[in-house]
Order: structure tokens, then C-alpha cells, then sequence
């Protein structure tokens, strides 16, 4: 490489550093904290993610060009580890690793299914169920009967 190539090339850094710099101003000038405090939640996450990867891919390049193994470094697991987040969150988001939407439907039949399997083989239990039922409808019905009767026999008492 000649001078004027890499003069050229330390001048595109330069300016893709102010760049940098100035889309992030608004980030790094106050905590990340006070940044997120007003999002919601899922993107409260994504930012801390975003923030977490941008400083870790960092260390891993400065790594690299130091001529250290980055990938035999602790940095690169933690690396791996920042980027499965990535897709914990799109999950979250209901979106699939591949682009899908999630199978977030009810399946109405295999929800029968399970209920019906849950609750068989309670005989005893329904049978006991239903012995309840049972008396608390003949208590009921026997104090309709008392109140009707009542009734009536108040009512004959008005007559003349």
C-alpha cells in the first residue's frame, strides 16, 4: 500500500468515527439507565442487548488486532452468549429465528385432549361430585316446597 492510500483510508476511519459519535451522542450522554427508563420493556431489552453486543464485539476486534486467539479468549463465549439473546428476544417478540411467526395459535383439539386425559380415571371424584349435586338440589327443592307451602297458607289465611 502506498502513503496515499492509507491517508486516505486514516481519513474515512476519522469521519466514520465522528459518525459514530455523533448518532451515539444521544446514548452516551446520559446513563443507559435514564435512556431506558421511559421504553417498554421489549425494547429496554433489545437496547440492553444492542449495548452489551456493541461493547463485547468491540473488545473481540481490539483482541483480533492485537494478535491475540480472540476465539480461545473468554470474550468470544461471552460474545456467543450476548448473541443468543438476540434470539431469545425475537422470540419473545413472536417472531422464529428463521422469519416465521411463532405457532402462537390454540389448538382447540389438543387442548380437549389434555383436559380430557387430565380429569379421566376421577370416578370417585365426579361420583362424589354428583352425590353433592344431588343433595344440594333436593335441599333446595325441599325449601321451595316450605316457601310454597308457606305462601299458601298465608294466603288462605287473607281470604274471607
Amino acid at each position: 500500500m502506498d502513503t496515499e492510500t492509507i491517508t486516505d483510508l486514516v481519513e474515512d476511519l476519522a469521519g466514520d468515527i465522528d459518525a459514530l459519535e455523533e448518532a451515539l451522542a444521544p446514548l452516551i450522554s446520559e446513563a443507559l439507565a435514564a435512556s431506558t427508563s421511559k421504553l417498554p420493556l421489549l425494547d429496554k431489552a433489545k437496547l440492553y442487548v444492542l449495548a452489551t453486543y456493541a461493547i463485547e464485539s468491540i473488545l473481540f476486534s481490539y483482541l483480533r488486532l492485537n494478535g491475540v486467539q480472540a476465539k480461545e479468549h473468554p470474550i468470544f463465549r461471552e460474545l456467543t452468549r450476548v448473541k443468543e439473546y438476540f434470539g431469545k428476544i425475537k422470540a419473545a417478540e413472536g417472531i422464529s429465528v428463521d422469519g416465521n411467526a411463532s405457532g402462537a395459535r390454540l389448538d382447540k383439539t389438543a387442548a380437549d385432549r389434555v383436559i380430557k386425559a387430565g380429569l379421566s380415571g376421577n370416578a370417585r371424584h365426579d361420583q362424589a361430585r354428583l352425590a353433592r349435586e344431588t343433595a344440594g338440589a333436593k335441599r333446595r327443592l325441599e325449601d321451595m316446597g316450605a316457601v310454597v307451602s308457606m305462601t299458601i297458607t298465608s294466603s288462605s289465611r287473607m281470604q274471607p
